[in-house]
């Protein structure tokens, strides 16, 4: 008898690797389309969320469905929920997934449920391409109400930055439209008190140490797995590593799990895995919430596995089919201490190098643990990202070591034989040390 196949939403990059592990196991067929290459970004032109939903609920009894994952943040995690309610399978309640992602909702929702984990905020009162208002308190942090790898999230230092930011040429803006309408429909069917998602977000900036909550739901409880530390670069705002296990003091592991709990008790959040970005000033005992995410942060994954044995993709195929992650047994740790580095670029006119196949075979030969994500573009596209990011990312690399000590090390070889910066303050070239025009806030979603 063939196992049951589940479908995977939108399954790109991590995700990808993750659920290969578990292939013999766990046969998954894949639905959805590239954001970010043509011509598969071409179906953005008449792309609706229910009737995508529906297509793959006439699909689903031919192909041998019986779950459903996905981890895609801009149209996967919704599309995901929609069609697991409308088969009867489990998942994420469709509503928890749109108090999530409407950003501007998500921040009532808290203030409601954990004020003192909030900042305050505002909806900008004026749309795109027009005049701001005069009475907007500087600096601010700016972000859509939706969107996904936190484009145009930035703070601003004063009005003629804010109107910059907000003024677009009729292709962005069409992009802009076709990237959250589909999001905006199911909003004003399911959750239409939350507003419309065609809006900006202020809030109060924040500067504190950035780190993420992960776990997952089930059955009505949560249970966490845990918190893994966003390092920025020198003077921005730009991830330049995520370590794993996390320093933070123990008053803010508890701060972040209560918080959590009731964001996702009020959010009706029942089942699924979850990520909340926060901040945590551990000298005024003060947790901040950035945001949650109804879904894994993929880029963990191989983090967890290494440090705990547990597999984050196994994790959520379990949930897909409703069965109690807790019972799974954990695989045998190969780390002490663990990290993805970003490789990232804050000089629009440079071209990074990308690793020659020789450099790329004494890495595997050197480091036999490494995983290797290379990003190379032209000159076109660099110009695109530091428009609507900031920054250009060019590498990614996992690696783990005994302890932290052993790890910046190992990072540090390796980093030489690529030919790449060493990503950890100190190790950096100076340019790499001054900020970015306009810092971001979180430049990719993990």
């Amino acid at each position: 008898m063939s196992s049951p196949r589940t479908l995977v939403l939108f399954n790109y990059d991590w995700d990808q690797l993750g659920f290969a592990r578990w292939a013999p196991e766990f046969p998954v067929d894949s639905a959805g389309f590239d954001l970010f290459s043509f011509p598969s970004n071409a179906r953005l032109v008449n792309f609706d969320l229910e009737r995508f939903v529906e297509q793959l609920a006439k699909k689903a009894g031919s192909a041998g469905w019986e779950a459903v994952i996905s981890n895609h943040e801009q149209f996967g995690a919704l599309a995901a929920a929609l069609l697991a309610e409308k088969m009867g399978w489990p998942g994420t309640p469709v509503n928890a997934v749109l108090a999530c992602q409407h950003k501007f909702h998500a921040r009532q929702l808290l203030e409601q449920v954990a004020p003192e984990a909030n900042t305050p905020f505002s909806l900008l009162a004026s749309h795109y391409g027009e005049a701001v208002p005069e009475d907007i308190d500087y600096p601010v942090f700016v972000k859509p109400v939706k969107a996904a790898f936190s484009v145009l999230a930035r703070v601003v230092h004063h009005r003629n930055e804010l109107m910059a930011l907000t003024r677009f040429g009729f292709w962005e803006l069409w992009v802009i439209r076709h990237l959250v309408e589909p999001f905006e429909r199911v909003v004003q069917k399911r959750l239409p008190a939350a507003g419309s998602a065609h809006r900006m977000l202020l809030e109060v900036p924040v500067e504190a140490l950035q780190y993420n909550l992960d776990g997952y739901v089930f059955d009505g409880e949560l249970r966490p797995l845990g918190i893994v530390e966003s390092v920025m670069y020198p003077g921005t705002q730009a991830f330049m590593r995520f370590g794993y296990p996390c320093r933070i003091p123990e008053a803010g592991r508890a701060r972040a799990l209560d918080v959590a709990r009731r964001f996702l008790q009020a959010a009706g959040f029942t089942h699924g895995l979850f990520n909340m970005e926060f901040f945590y000033d551990a000298v005024r005992d003060r947790l901040t919430v950035i945001e949650f995410n109804p879904r894994m942060a993929a880029q963990f994954s191989d983090l967890y596995l290494r440090v705990d044995g547990i597999d984050l993709h196994r994790v959520a195929l379990e949930l897909a089919f409703g069965r109690d992650p807790a019972l799974l047994p954990r695989s045998v740790p190969t780390a002490g201490a663990t990290a993805s580095f970003v490789y990232r670029s804050f000089d629009p006119a440079a071209l990074p190098t990308m690793p020659s196949r020789r450099r790329q075979a004494a890495l595997a030969s050197d480091f036999p643990d490494a995983m290797l994500f290379s990003f190379p573009k032209d000159h076109g596209q660099i110009a695109r990202d530091f428009k609507w990011l900031g920054s250009y990312r060019y590498g990614i690399l996992h690696l783990g070591g005994h302890d932290a000590a052993d790890l910046e090390a190992r990072c540090e070889a390796a980093s030489e034989l690529l030919g790449w910066p060493t990503p950890y303050a100190g190790r950096l070239p100076k340019t790499a040390d001054a900020p970015a025009a306009n810092p971001i806030f979180s430049l990719e979603t993990p």
